[in-house]
């Protein structure tokens, strides 16, 4: 109020603020970047067990199903499995897939062996194929089938529902499948097929196609987390002395 004599306060003669606040919300940050910092750490020793599991998985001898314990097969994930038996062209699905060839679908089809039904994913047949034509080229007689374990995966990684009644199919739900077809095999797992013994006729599915590939940028993510709570202390310190 300069009219009554009293000066009004200069731009530097404020009431300072106290950085106390904004001290403690970079404390608060610094120790959730180090919390996902180590989570990382620690995903990224996850990652690599798994990746080392999965290589020794694949290049291990082949073993039949009877070696297959009867419960939980996580730790048998891409192990290399042969069976021989003949092919029931009754339970051939076509399931939804993407390629490098293109969008299509993989033929699945159970294989009766002297140990039980196994469902096979044979290979990468492509868009436009139809089931008629897909149990057209179901082989006869014996077949000797090597391939890769994978886990029955009913609900995919994209949530998108399988229509039994449309007999369109977008995830290897196993039991849905036997259910529709009439077919009583293995739920639990079913095998992508890497060779086949005869080998399919030309116009057959292509094998081989299953894709071994875990991103891996857990230290990158790691180390990210890391920089910013190294930042966050340094911005808490800077502010910290000159309030004081």
């Amino acid at each position: 109020m300069t009219g009554l004599g009293i000066d009004a306060p200069g731009p530097r003669e404020g009431v300072r603020r106290s950085p106390l606040g904004m001290i403690v919300l970079l404390a608060l940050a610094a120790v959730a970047f180090v919390a996902l910092g180590t989570w990382q750490v620690q995903r990224l020793a996850w990652k690599e067990a798994l990746i080392a599991r999965v290589d020794a998985a694949t290049h291990a001898p082949p073993v039949g199903p009877e070696a297959l314990p009867p419960g939980n097969l996580a730790a048998w994930e891409y192990h290399t499995v042969a069976l021989t038996g003949v092919y029931q062209p009754q339970g051939t699905t076509l399931v939804a897939a993407v390629t490098d060839y293109g969008p299509g679908y993989w033929l699945l089809e159970p294989l009766r062996t002297a140990a039980g039904t196994f469902w096979i994913n044979r290979g990468f047949m492509p868009q436009g194929t139809t089931r008629a034509a897909a149990i057209a080229i179901t082989p006869q007689g014996p077949r000797a089938v090597a391939g890769l374990l994978r886990l029955d995966a009913p609900h995919g990684l994209w949530l998108r529902a399988n229509r039994p009644a449309e007999d369109r199919w977008f995830t290897t739900d196993l039991a849905a499948i036997g259910r529709v077809r009439g077919v009583a095999g293995e739920t639990r797992w079913f095998l992508d097929a890497r060779a086949e013994n005869p080998a399919p006729a030309p116009g057959g599915p292509i094998p081989g196609l299953t894709v071994i590939a875990f991103p891996n940028n857990h230290l990158q993510y790691a180390l990210t987390w890391y920089v910013l709570a190294a930042l966050s202390v340094a911005m808490a310190i800077v502010l910290w002395r000159r309030a004081t």
